[in-house]
């Protein structure tokens, strides 16, 4: 069994901020604890636009607090998404999130990340992996 709580992670490997400045990610499950998926709670500052693709993941999103406005540009919808409002990049669609105020939530990702990952500059997450153990 694993507790963790965000106030531990802070400060750690575990504390991501983006090098382009508008997220930073608690990465609370990650690859290394080999449970098939990583768990993270991010924020997005208000003001940012971040474009993502994840070509190689699944996420989902659950908005815990603020506002952001979502973009498909898949599909070209944009969806207005708050607290209580959950999103899944089921089909790795590219988007992206104009933040109205600092947006916190809670992302699930499959395959899990490793916490070394950054946006590349198509938005995509690399594959990265944990070693086998031995």
């Amino acid at each position: 069994m694993i507790v963790r709580s965000f106030e531990e992670i802070e400060g750690t490997d575990r504390h991501v901020r983006a090098a382009s400045g508008t997220w930073e990610s608690k990465r609370i499950v990650l690859a290394r604890e080999r449970v098939g998926f990583s768990l993270h709670e991010t924020i997005l500052y208000a003001g940012t636009e971040t474009s993502m693709h994840y070509a190689n993941h699944v996420e989902a999103v659950v908005c815990v607090a603020g506002e952001a406005e979502l973009t498909d540009h898949e599909s070209g919808l944009t969806h207005t998404i708050t607290p209580g409002t959950m999103y899944l990049l089921d089909g790795h669609e590219r988007h992206t999130l104009r933040v109205k105020e600092d947006f916190r939530c809670l992302c699930v990702f499959n395959p899990p990340v490793t916490g070394r990952e950054d946006h590349d500059e198509n938005g995509v997450y690399p594959l990265l992996t944990e070693p086998e153990e031995v």
